[in-house]
């Protein structure tokens, strides 16, 4: 142990040992790994107890490249459509500051202009395969 009372080796779970040996697979069917390799390595990864152990098992393999989330405002219409809702939404602000109404009464006309550009930037992403479960990124 180091001197902050955490041990200096982790021991590995099973879930480490699932993914490298998930990404040992995957080297395998790529062909940068031989079948002996893939076997010698998979065996290896089972009986570590370490998770520095692990990491020397994948040393010399590319790291994953992480999946990209879909960008729902990328279409051109959507970004000519969030463009518009913004000029408005000024417009409507430099009114009411000219106005003088105590209240702000831009609010509802603005939640209505971003409610519009949310569903068709929706529309726009299930056109393209965009799924419940991917989030909302923004360009």
């Amino acid at each position: 142990m180091d001197t902050n009372g955490i041990p200096s080796r982790l021991r590995a779970a099973d879930a480490d040992r699932e993914r490298v040996a998930s990404l040992i697979q995957a080297a395998g069917g790529e062909g940068r790994l031989t079948l002996e390799e893939v076997e010698e390595r998979l065996g290896t990864v089972y009986s570590t107890k370490y998770t520095d152990e692990l990491d020397t098992l994948t040393s010399d393999l590319p790291k994953p490249v992480p999946k990209r989330r879909p960008v729902v405002f990328a279409h051109p219409a959507v970004r000519i459509h969030a463009a518009v809702a913004v000029v408005l939404s000024v417009l409507l602000i430099v009114r009411w500051t000219v106005s003088d109404v105590p209240f702000f009464w831009p609010a509802m006309p603005m939640f209505w202009l971003a409610m519009s550009v949310l569903v068709h930037a929706r529309i726009r992403g299930a056109r393209r395969g965009f799924r419940r479960g991917d989030g909302v990124a923004v360009a």
